[in-house]
């Protein structure tokens, strides 16, 4: 079983993850929903900065116009952010590592948020996992991509 089927299984605790595999989005998302989470894709491959990771947080969680265009008003849009009948969320983060490169201080405030919303219990299960290879300084616990 690999990393991604425990943590939808409900054998890996909610996180914040690094995930090195070469999955595509639609087998991903199909692994999620059958699993009955939620599925968010999160792309930001073509993002340099601040606004433009809001930007694609505003479209993959299609937030309503009425969102403020900051991270504290992602924040609050986040705590509301649920799974189908109490079932959990999945963000899938490709392209995040373009941004730990040359913002690496809006990719951490980014990943503190992310962080914040998994330890809202009240919001049910949230987990975030950054997709693909990036900088190998960013801390974060990994989801083994092959299956055991």
């Amino acid at each position: 079983m690999s990393g991604l089927a425990r943590l939808l299984a409900g054998h890996t605790r909610p996180g914040v993850y690094r995930w090195n595999s070469a999955a595509d989005v639609s087998t991903v998302r199909r692994a999620a929903e059958h699993a009955g989470w939620r599925f968010v894709a999160l792309d930001t491959w073509k993002v340099d900065d601040k606004s433009g990771f809001l930007d694609s947080c505003e479209e993959a969680f299609d937030f309503p116009d009425w969102v403020g265009h900051n991270f504290d008003a992602l924040s609050d849009a986040l705590s509301d952010v649920r799974g189908h009948d109490g079932a959990g969320v999945l963000v899938v983060w490709d392209g995040w590592a373009p941004l730990a490169r040359t913002h690496p201080r809006v990719f951490d405030v980014a990943l503190s948020v992310f962080g914040d919303r998994v330890d809202f219990e009240r919001g049910g299960p949230f987990a975030v996992v950054l997709q693909g290879p990036g900088p190998s300084d960013t801390d974060l616990p990994e989801l083994d991509p092959h299956p055991t």
